[in-house]
């Protein structure tokens, strides 16, 4: 008798059919669970991943600093540690980025685990999103922490005379390796093919990009090369910032930097889009 007493249910009251996505436009509480899980992974081993990179580089400058300082060499205008400290910097960044976009991805390939990144409610352009900001923040978290130590180390001055130039192309140049860093992890079966590509294309050009030496010291042949590599652009700009000078136009290196970030996250969006090498 109570269900012939029972009102009929009111269709307007059924709001998605099975299988249509609830959450619309962007899931922004998603997007920032996923970050600030990817931050506090780095951070609860922080001294891996951002003290001992930032003590390395360290280590580079007072290198340089007790092996050159002596001579007083002097590099487009100012003492050679002044000149480096700019470039250690942005190259620690760039490498610390591209290793924390490739190993969280990887980890979950390699474990099983790779189910975490892809069941959530969240788009392949918000997934994206996430992964690169957490790779940028422990990008700026290793060079906060390089540029407060060389500030406090004698006869090195790093304080910056166009911010914008420092925040612009460390940003860019993080971004740019996160994503080679995250299309890495995606194409990789193992540690092994990622280890690879760090050692043998990440490294050589970061090493190889003007952080040790200015575009006007070396051979037209060799300057050409460096002008074809994207890190040059990133470390002349950011060492802009810091000596109001630089191998190269600032406009150009922009937007090379740009263009590249561009393509490579369309690249990295269309493999999370299609699940390329990372769904069954």
């Amino acid at each position: 008798m109570a269900n012939q007493n029972a009102q009929p249910r009111d269709s307007s009251l059924i709001r998605h059919e099975p299988g249509v996505p609830v959450i619309r436009n962007i899931n922004t509480a998603g997007m920032f669970a996923l970050y600030s899980k990817e931050v506090r992974r780095f951070l609860k081993v922080q001294m891996q991943t951002i003290w001992a990179p930032a003590l390395t580089t360290l280590l580079f400058l007072i290198i340089f600093t007790v092996a050159l300082g002596r001579g007083n060499l002097i590099v487009m205008g100012v003492p050679f540690a002044d000149f480096v400290a700019p470039g250690l910097i942005i190259m620690s960044m760039v490498q610390n980025s591209f290793q924390n976009a490739s190993t969280g991805l990887l980890v979950g390939k390699v474990q099983g685990t790779i189910v975490d990144y892809l069941m959530p409610p969240i788009s392949a352009g918000e997934l994206l999103f996430a992964l690169v900001a957490a790779s940028v923040t422990r990008s700026v978290f290793v060079g906060g922490a390089i540029w407060l130590g060389m500030a406090l180390w004698p006869g090195v001055h790093v304080m910056p005379h166009h911010l914008w130039a420092v925040i612009w192309f460390g940003l860019a140049g993080s971004a740019m390796l996160a994503f080679l860093g995250i299309l890495t992890a995606i194409w990789a079966e193992k540690f092994d093919h990622a280890a690879a590509v760090g050692n043998f294309v990440v490294a050589p050009l970061s090493l190889l990009s003007g952080t040790f030496y200015s575009m006007e010291h070396v051979a037209p042949v060799f300057r050409a090369i460096s002008h074809a590599n994207p890190f040059f652009y990133a470390i002349s700009g950011f060492r802009y910032g810091f000596l109001a000078e630089s191998d190269s136009p600032l406009l150009i290196g922009s937007a090379v930097l740009l263009g590249l970030n561009l393509v490579l996250a369309l690249i990295c969006y269309q493999a999370f889009a299609k699940g390329w090498k990372i769904k069954a």
